[in-house]
């Protein structure tokens, strides 16, 4: 049984904080399709065309035919535990400095045996496993073995917590707290365990409808934050960057209407000031903090996350600017994401789609609920995941995207949705 993680006692400001040291990184080409799956909570093998063969490790050729024609599939992960050992030295310095370590053997009900890390709630060999694929620190994926059945602390396992960035008794920034999505998301990462959660609020004067009830919460306290006044970003940057350990940016403009239905540039820029640039800003301000703290202890600097939307892969547009400013936060994102990796913050992308609020008033269900919101973020935070897509039309919207994007490209310009 898992011990409940207790709240670590605050750091000696004095002491020098360590630097970070990654996990081993490197992977071939064909092994980062493995990655690619767990980027959004997936197992993935390969599995063989010709003759339905499963692989591990990935390779460019079947086991069992030699035939080139391998595809990723998800897998359930059922397995048994053949055997397992305890490493007590290593010569890696990231293991080096978090053993012991279990490892194990498991013999997947799919056909191949997978080294993988254990969690401590697994029993001894032979034992019933649950296999998944997580990202580790350095961004790769690893392979860890669940319980079949799990306890009620689960997350607060040592390894697990070194391949996530679970909120709980961390301190998080949230950028605007003026709209209900923003609420939304505050209210579940006080649920979640967060220490404190700071609240940006551009115009600290108006009393907008539901700041009262999140300002009520013990663990919530409002911080003055203009994204589009980079004086703004560096002042909260200078009072607590040095102490935030997730910063989740959701500020965004959003305005209907493509290029000809509105004269000017007026909206259009305001939606890339708060929607490209004010990323920009905050990431210039906040960022280095994040890195130089991401070793920290038990409650180390661990992610960054990005509100952003799945018009940002093709444009929808009768929302055409408003697409436009996210697909250039995307790309900024995955630059962000590039930076941040060195030093083991994770990066995380939501690309919701259509919200159920003003914006989108006139769309046709199904919309995003804002709680809906706050809790696909949460999940991402506690299982390690960087790309999420939450509610039926983002899902729809990235298996049409995939499939092919060109066809999707027309479909949305004929008036498709």
């Amino acid at each position: 049984m898992t011990m409940p993680l207790m709240k670590p006692r605050r750091k000696n400001p004095v002491l020098r904080t360590r630097q970070m040291n990654l996990p081993p990184w490197a992977r071939g080409r064909v092994a980062l399709g493995m990655t690619a799956a767990a980027a959004e909570g997936r197992f993935e093998l390969q599995v063989c065309q010709e003759c339905s063969a499963v692989q591990y490790p990935p390779r460019d050729a079947c086991h069992r035919c030699l035939s080139p024609k391998l595809k990723w599939r998800a897998q359930s992960g059922e397995g048994t535990l053949l055997g397992q050992t305890t490493l007590h030295h290593s010569n890696d310095l990231f293991f080096r400095e978090r053993l012991p370590w279990r490892l194990g053997l498991v013999q997947l009900a799919a056909g191949p045996s997978v080294l993988v890390h254990l969690h401590g709630e697994v029993g001894a060999a032979p034992a019933p496993v649950r296999v998944g694929a997580r990202l580790d620190r350095a961004g790769q994926a690893v392979l860890i073995g669940f319980p079949g059945v799990g306890g009620e602390h689960m997350a607060d396992d040592k390894m697990l917590r070194e391949m996530t960035s679970d909120p709980k008794f961390r301190k998080v920034l949230v950028t605007d707290g003026k709209t209900a999505v923003g609420q939304a998301i505050v209210q579940a990462l006080v649920k979640a365990g967060a220490d404190i959660v700071w609240v940006g609020h551009a115009e600290p004067w108006k009393k907008l409808p539901g700041i009262e009830d999140i300002t009520a919460l013990p663990q919530v306290t409002l911080v003055p934050l203009d994204l589009t006044n980079e004086r703004s970003v560096t002042e909260l940057a200078g009072e607590v960057g040095g102490k935030v350990d997730i910063v989740v940016n959701n500020a965004e403009v959003h305005r209907a209407f493509g290029i000809a239905a509105r004269r000017g540039t007026d909206v259009a820029r305001a939606e890339m000031d708060i929607n490209y640039f004010g990323l920009l800003r905050l990431a210039q301000a906040f960022g280095p903090a994040l890195r130089g703290r991401s070793a920290d202890g038990v409650t180390h600097a661990a992610a960054w996350v990005n509100l952003l939307s799945i018009y940002a892969l093709a444009n929808y547009p009768p929302h055409g600017t408003f697409s436009a400013s996210k697909a250039a936060a995307y790309s900024l994102a995955q630059c962000l994401r590039a930076e941040m990796r060195p030093a083991g913050i994770r990066v995380i992308n939501l690309f919701p789609g259509p919200i159920d609020d003003e914006w989108n008033q006139n769309l046709p269900p199904p919309k995003v609920a804002p709680s809906a919101i706050g809790s696909a973020l949460v999940k991402a935070l506690r299982e390690g995941i960087e790309d999420v897509y939450p509610g039926d039309v983002a899902q729809e919207w990235l298996e049409r995207w995939r499939d092919n994007p060109k066809v999707l490209e027309r479909e949305l310009a004929a008036g498709g949705s």
